[in-house]
């Protein structure tokens, strides 16, 4: 679509009263939004849901150079303006009553299955790893992870799917120019070439409260699913499995611990229906035949696992071991003769190894889908034999 016809759709989302479905009405009406700013008063005020007072406001509309700027500006930043009329709009989204008209995007949509990631922002050692390794084993069956690029959960997804060498899609609940929490802006750069970084907020839009209900509700609608995985009793990633919930889409939650403050709003939603999940094969076998995608052959499938005191001296490593080595980043071979047939936790593994957390959980997911570690119940990990 050129700059001249986008104008007309920035310049109709901006006209007070006219929300997102009462953009979609008008659209419906008239064809295109050049179309509606054409038509009379008297004209605008017999399609539904249009009063007196929306159709004078898209008569008498008179910020037509800042619609302008914002499709100008789309181009000097390396943005796509995608509107719902264009094929690249992601068909999921369609489906929800107030989807928005259109998205600003850096990166691109693609024909893809998806699969929402939310959780807390102070997330737990335990929660970000096992966020990285649902979001992992996701992209390795091919369905795209999408999260909100927050802090915590949000960001642990987007890694584990990059690091599965799949897609991620980031929603932002702000401008597209404006990358929120700062420290995020790598990850958001490697989530745009490797997927999408999508926002409806205009550029210049800052983060504030308010939008991120709003942003919560594309989240959900461009996915088929939504996984919580660590939530506090007033999380807003409630908010997202409602919203969820309401938009037809499956809700699953990771279980956590009882007495954890990260556990009460996904065991909440677990008692209100939400599917518990154990591992990634509980979210494929609802989320695939909903796709039309045939399941996986047993030997392509992700092995079912749970989600889940220091050795005195590392093991000598078997021949199988040494042999998968030389495959090893440097992160896992420092990590690896810590641990042993002994049943370790993560946060023994981090004071033994010296590796921060981040290291810990993104070497022991390496050392797992390698076959060397298995994960036990109880957050737990020992040595294959």
């Amino acid at each position: 679509m050129n700059e001249e016809s986008l104008k007309y759709w920035i310049a109709l989302r901006a006209v007070d009263e006219v929300g997102c479905v009462g953009f979609r009405t008008l659209l419906a009406a008239f064809g295109s939004p050049e179309a509606v700013f054409r038509a009379s008063t008297a004209t605008l005020r017999v399609i539904p849901g249009i009063g007196l007072k929306t159709a004078e406001n898209i008569r008498c509309f008179t910020g037509w150079e800042t619609a302008e700027r914002e499709v100008a500006r789309a181009g000097k930043l390396g943005a796509d303006i995608v509107t719902c009329q264009d094929p690249r709009y992601p068909k999921t989204l369609l489906n929800i009553y107030d989807y928005p008209p259109y998205l600003y995007v850096r990166g691109s949509f693609a024909e893809e299955t998806c699969v929402a990631i939310v959780g807390s922002r102070l997330a737990s050692t335990y929660g970000k790893y096992i966020t990285e390794k649902l979001a992992r084993e996701l992209a390795l069956q091919g369905i795209t992870v999408v999260s909100g690029l927050a802090r915590g959960i949000d960001s642990a997804a987007h890694r584990g799917a990059l690091a599965g060498k799949g897609r991620t899609i980031a929603v932002l609940g702000c401008g597209l120019d404006i990358i929120y929490p700062e420290e995020n802006e790598a990850l958001a750069a490697e989530i745009a070439a490797r997927g999408a970084v999508a926002t409806e907020f205009p550029f210049g839009t800052p983060p504030n409260a308010p939008n991120f209900p709003a942003r919560n509700r594309i989240i959900s609608g461009i996915s088929l699913g939504v996984v919580v995985v660590e939530a506090g009793e007033k999380s807003g990633s409630l908010i997202t499995a409602r919203i969820a919930s309401e938009q037809g889409r499956s809700v699953f939650a990771v279980p956590g611990a009882i007495e954890s403050a990260g556990s009460r709003g996904t065991h909440r939603l677990i008692k209100q229906g939400a599917k518990l999940i154990e591992g990634v094969e509980d979210i494929l076998e609802e989320i695939l035949p909903q796709a039309g995608l045939s399941r996986p052959l047993p030997e392509q499938r992700p092995p079912r696992s749970t989600l889940g005191a220091v050795a005195d001296t590392p093991e000598t490593q078997p021949a199988s071991v040494q042999n998968k080595g030389a495959a090893l980043g440097d992160r896992e071979r420092k990590l690896l003769p810590f641990i042993t047939r002994e049943p370790l936790n993560v946060d023994a593994l981090i004071t033994a190894s010296g590796l921060t957390a981040q290291e810990v959980q993104s070497a022991l997911l390496v050392l797992e889908l390698g076959g060397i570690v298995r994960q036990l119940p109880g957050k737990l990990y020992s040595r294959k034999e």
